[in-house]
């Protein structure tokens, strides 16, 4: 078994460019296995999650001549545009694989920034992700579209080229590639991560998926009305305010008519539908900071658990990668790890009050961004997950209940907050089709969706129900949303709408990184053999070099300046020819603090000269997010060589 240490060194040394990638032996993957009807992986039974057994028409399955937008796109389409875009841009880009998935896919990441003005880690940083969750396959869209946008417009857009040749972008459109093949290969659908997962308690995995018992090549929901003796239990009514008669409502159990159910039927035989479906982790339940035991390992039953939390935390390869890259590359400020489908623009604290935990010149940062990120997507909320995720809406839609914060553990937005220090958001993108309040009752859901499917998707988001003959049921219908193209995800032609402004609103956060910049240095003589220089750099970002939640936890580094001659020059301690004599520190190196946004400082070193006329240095300003500095100069008459 390889040690902790091994399998980190394995990870971070796995740096493939695309010309190296297209030299590899071909990886195969789980579903080059057409003739296997179930497949093991790690020695666990696991489920359908490889076979292609149906194509969507709102997917690309193919790479074309050009990228486009107006559909979806597979892993192995995206990966194409990747490894293209990778040699097409080499001066300003790097395509590598940083981990492994579960069913053993490549996860590929790029780095974009101009190689001649620097290496990457000396610059400040953003980090954007998508494809975390299974199904919720708009955020790939959204990094996919960013990535083109800002490789096509380098060279071209005065802003995009200065962001490119100062700051570095790192891109993860996939990083949950299993789950994303599970969804637009097959009809199946999951919550995250495919390890198979005992989600019923039962002691088995995986035993009851979901079916397409139609053959349509998707999952529809069931209705049945409920008959007698089972009207204590039935829980569903005909929505009232649809005249058609098509939605469901939720209700208490007695109080209603019908049942619901997904598609499929009673595999283990226990009386419930489709309760144990393919995997059942979650990726984004899974993070280190305020991680909970999943549901069941309470042995007390009065501690807080997480459903989908894993074995411990970061126990899944896709979600301890992220954690790994952010501690290995601290130059990164801000970060979107994105899902759907709120729509929201989501933000930490997961377990307690904004006002309660987080500094206050955080929280102003953060607010800031949340304002700036409506004016941008015109998403409907934005704010913490404790609290304005949690309520935003009044009451309880079933239980008629007000709504209070509840908290939400293993969360990423509090890993990249309290941890890591940074400006993180988990944003949420599309909206079920609910795109305005159309009955103003201050709430957007199926009703709002159904009326804009209606009025503007030409009612192509919901199937209108139809009698079917259940093999456990009998009569029931079939119908509702669509699950993947409408629920989950926008309808095709809704794609770019949606991965653009979110991809906007990530690049105008980058576009506000700190970075340190050398303003000015001055060398003033004082006496024979010692000088003076004094230093002026400045924080031209819009960020702090380290906020202060940063500062508290040491994530960061103070801002740091050194100065650096020959090393024969500097030889023989109070006999060297050049001697530092400012600062008297040993390493001679001067901390200075953390530089907020706009701020400039200065800084002052005294150099004493012994036995020669003049000397070059460097200087170096070193910011753990703000960047790296050299700048050379000369001290007294230096001859000419």
């Amino acid at each position: 078994m390889k040690s902790f240490f091994t399998i980190i060194a394995l990870i971070l040394c796995t740096q493939v460019t695309a010309q190296e990638y297209k030299t590899l032996n071909p990886y195969t993957w789980p579903e080059s296995d057409k003739d296997t009807a179930m497949y093991t992986v790690k020695g666990e039974r696991h489920g359908i999650s490889f076979f292609a057994q149906h194509q969507q028409p709102e997917v690309i399955y193919e790479a074309g001549e050009e990228i486009s937008f107006d559909k979806y796109h597979t892993v192995d389409v995206m990966y194409h545009w990747y490894k293209k875009w990778a040699e097409d841009f080499p001066e300003i880009t790097d395509l590598y694989q940083v981990a492994t998935s579960f069913e053993g896919r490549p996860i590929l990441q790029m780095t974009i920034t101009n190689k001649e003005t620097g290496k990457h880690t000396d610059k400040p940083a953003a980090y954007f992700e998508g494809g975390r969750h299974s199904g919720e396959i708009t955020s790939s869209e959204s990094i996919l579209w960013l990535t083109h946008h800002l490789l096509s417009n380098y060279g071209k857009d005065e802003a995009i080229t200065k962001l490119i040749d100062t700051k570095t972008i790192y891109l993860r459109p996939q990083n949950n590639p299993d789950g994303s093949n599970l969804y637009l290969h097959t009809a199946q659908r999951n919550r995250s991560s495919v390890r198979p997962h005992d989600n019923d308690r039962d002691g088995l995995l995986d035993e009851d998926p979901e079916e397409d018992l139609d053959g349509d090549g998707i999952i529809y929901q069931i209705r049945r009305k409920a008959n007698e003796d089972e009207l204590d239990e039935a829980n569903y009514i005909i929505d009232p305010r649809d005249p058609k008669g098509r939605l469901m409502q939720r209700v208490l159990d007695g109080k209603g008519e019908w049942f619901v159910y997904s598609e499929g039927i009673d595999n283990d035989g226990d009386g419930d539908y489709n309760e144990d479906g393919i995997g059942g982790l979650d990726l984004h339940r899974n993070y280190a900071e305020n991680w909970r035991p999943d549901i069941g390992k309470d042995a007390t039953g009065r501690g807080y658990t997480q459903y989908g939390a894993g074995a411990y935390p970061l126990s899944e390869p896709e979600s301890k990668s992220v954690v790994m890259w952010m501690l290995t590359h601290p130059n990164i400020s801000v970060v979107n790890s994105m899902d759907t489908r709120v729509p929201m623009h989501l933000r930490p604290p997961s377990t307690s009050k904004s006002a309660e935990r987080m500094y206050p010149e955080d929280l102003a940062l953060y607010e800031k961004y949340d304002k700036m990120g409506l004016e941008i997507t015109n998403y409907p909320w934005a704010g913490d997950v404790y609290e304005t995720y949690m309520t935003r809406y009044p009451t309880n839609r079933v239980t008629g209940d007000p709504s209070i914060p509840r908290p939400l553990f293993g969360h990423g937005p509090d890993f990249g907050y309290f941890y890591f220090g940074s400006i993180w958001y988990g944003d949420e993108l599309w909206n079920n089709g609910a795109m305005e309040d159309y009955n103003n009752d201050g709430i957007y859901d199926d009703f709002d969706g159904i009326t804009w499917d209606d009025l503007e998707n030409e009612g192509r988001g919901f199937r209108e129900w139809e009698e079917f003959d259940h093999p456990d049921f009998g009569k029931v219908e079939i119908g509702g949303f669509h699950p993947k193209f409408f629920s989950q995800n926008g309808p095709a032609w809704q794609v770019e709408s949606w991965a653009k402004k979110q991809a906007l609103f990530n690049l105008a956060m980058a576009m506000e990184l700190p970075q340190i910049s050398f303003d000015e240095m001055e060398i003033t003589k004082e006496s024979d053999n010692i000088y003076e220089i004094e230093i002026k750099w400045s924080n031209t970002g819009k960020l702090p070099v380290a906020l202060k939640q940063a500062q508290l936890v040491k994530i960061v580094q103070e801002d740091r300046l050194m100065l650096s001659f020959d090393e024969e020059l500097t030889k023989g301690h109070e006999n060297a020819q050049v001697k530092i004599l400012t600062p008297e520190t040993y390493n001679k190196t001067i901390k200075a603090g953390y530089t907020d946004a706009g701020e400039q400082k200065t800084t002052t070193f005294r150099v004493q000269l012994n036995g020669i006329e003049g000397a070059k240095g460097t200087l170096k300003i070193l910011s753990t997010r703000g960047g790296y500095i050299e700048e050379e100069f000369v001290l007294g008459e230096v001859e000419e060589e």
